[in-house]
């Protein structure tokens, strides 16, 4: 990035920017750039006279420009290479919408710490020289980065370069000018702590230097890799756990094989907590539990099956559109093959012929051969557009055939899960009503907690929380319910939808694409019918 060149002009800079106000990237400022960037070429000279689209822009120069502030950049979706060095810029932002950013350049600013940089995740070379970093951090997506340049900053310790390892393609670095490099083990440390890296400083790392600071470093280093391989086996773990749900939600069913929905009923049930004290209840919530877990655990089961059958009643669509479509294409191919076939050479035919009755009447069959070939494959692509409404129907039906066996199935588990409710309900009320009248003839000798005791006021009392408790959990099976019907017929509608608005697209381009071949033959023809015969 030309850093040593850059100190001086940034040296002189900042002296300039004490007496400029501060700028703002605004519509103005990108629209000289954009025509600054080549004035002496077709491209500059293009955006001065009728504007450029930003979106088509993919390389950005904004320093010495004495911007403080980054904002309105998410135009240039399209950028790749972006100059924003020598500015009085203090934070690193609304830099999102750069996703196919490759190069930065942050270098002469007033950066305190490095953040917002996660989306640019094609980044190959950063600069942030010459600012006030005083940590490497906030930069784990960056898993592209080949150079890095954060020299002349506020880096003071060494333990934070380690931070670097996770880049397995960095080969360029530049810390010079930071307080680390004042430690007398700097260079062995940073040879030691990330062996591929090629440049450190401007110099190319020697491999006498490689090999003694591995050996200084090797206990060191060795703790350090089995950290690191105790860490990549837990995020692969969980990326796998993740992976996992995230099928598991596809299905609609995340969580059902497991205690997670019995669970979540008596999560905000504060009666059920107390109820449990009541004589008997432990067996009969056990058995509750386990025969509520074991519906899930058979609708967790179906769900994982249904996605199944759905995704490959998916598939087979598609290859049978693709199927349809190839065939269509290959008679259009033919057709107009033997079209061009027919008509080749025309153009010398025409000339040659000595009579202008014998070309026009030449000229006028091979207009008529150009209709009637318009009308030939805008017919094909209509008998096109009712094979694959077919297909189409028999999909929508399938697919509507699968949603609404689904459906009807989950509800025939949760109906198993409200009657499992329904029956422990009975059972607890009858348990609460038989525990009153001990209570009431004093014949209960048990030990309860007060707050439980409290329940057994009277009748209305305990049959009010037993029944609140009730509620609860029908509710949490009611809505459970709901969400997985939901989004069934959700993800049908939108499947469905698409598969029109695709077919619908198709046609239109195919439609677009007959028209534009017919012009093209029609302007040939009106070519030819310029020309005139050889006497």
């Amino acid at each position: 990035m030309g850093i040593v060149c850059s100190s001086l002009k940034g040296l002189k800079m900042n002296r300039i920017y004490d007496t400029i106000e501060p700028n703002v990237i605004d519509q103005e400022m990108l629209q000289k750039a954009v025509e600054e960037q080549g004035p002496q070429e077709e491209a500059g000279q293009l955006a001065k006279r009728e504007g450029i689209d930003f979106k088509d822009v993919t390389e950005l120069q904004l320093d010495f420009r004495n911007i403080l502030k980054i904002d309105n950049l998410w135009q240039f979706a399209n950028l790749t290479k972006l100059q924003l060095d020598n500015n009085i810029i203090e934070k690193i932002e609304a830099l999102d919408s750069l996703v196919h950013l490759v190069w930065l350049d942050l270098s002469f600013n007033n950066i305190e710490t490095i953040e917002g940089l996660h989306a640019l995740v094609k980044l190959q070379d950063l600069s942030l020289y010459n600012n006030r970093i005083s940590k490497i951090e906030n930069m784990d997506t960056l898993q592209e980065l080949q150079i890095f340049s954060i020299g002349n900053n506020n880096l003071t310790s060494l333990e934070n370069v380690v931070y670097l390892r996770k880049f397995s393609k960095l080969r360029t670095l530049n810390l010079a000018g930071n307080p680390l490099c004042d430690n007398e083990q700097y260079s062995m440390f940073i040879a030691a702590h990330l062996p591929d890296l090629v440049y450190l400083d401007f110099r190319l790392v020697d491999e006498n230097t490689r090999e003694l600071a591995e050996i200084k470093y090797q206990y060191a280093i060795d703790e350090l890799k089995q950290g690191e391989a105790q860490a990549l086996a837990k995020l692969e773990e969980e990326q796998a756990k993740q992976k996992e749900l995230d099928y598991h939600k596809a299905a609609y069913v995340e969580y059902l094989n497991g205690p997670f929905l019995f669970e979540s009923m008596y999560a905000e049930d504060a009666e059920a907590n107390k109820l449990a004290y009541l004589p008997g209840m432990p067996d009969l919530l056990e058995t509750y539990r386990n025969k509520f877990e074991s519906v899930c655990e058979k609708l967790f089961a179906y769900g994982l099956e249904q996605y199944e059958k759905r995704q490959a009643e998916v598939s087979t669509f598609y290859k049978c559109l693709q199927e349809a479509l190839a065939a269509n294409q290959e008679q259009g191919r033919k057709i107009i093959l033997d079209f061009e076939n027919q008509n080749v050479g025309l153009l010398e035919v025409v000339q040659d012929m000595s009579s202008f009755d014998m070309a026009e009447t030449k000229l006028a069959k091979y207009n008529n051969d150009i209709t009637q070939l318009s009308d030939t494959l805008m017919m094909l692509e209509m008998q096109t557009v009712d094979q694959l409404e077919e297909i189409i129907k028999d999909f929508e039906r399938n697919i509507a055939d699968l949603v609404s066996t689904f459906i009807e199935n989950v509800q025939g588990m949760m109906a198993q899960c409200r009657d499992l409710e329904n029956h422990h309900h009975e059972k607890l009320l009858e348990i609460s009503i038989n525990t009153l009248e001990k209570i009431v003839k004093s014949e209960f000798e048990e030990e309860i907690p007060d707050d439980v005791r409290m329940l057994f006021v009277d009748k209305d009392t305990i049959v009010n929380a037993v029944n609140a408790s009730h509620d609860i959990h029908l509710l949490k099976i009611d809505n459970r319910e709901d969400d997985i019907i939901t989004k069934a017929n959700s993800w049908q509608a939108v499947v469905i939808e698409e598969v029109h608005k695709n077919e619908i697209a198709r046609n239109r381009s195919r439609v677009k694409e007959i028209n534009q071949y017919i012009d093209h033959l029609q302007e040939e023809l009106d070519n030819l019918e310029s020309l005139e015969p050889v006497e």
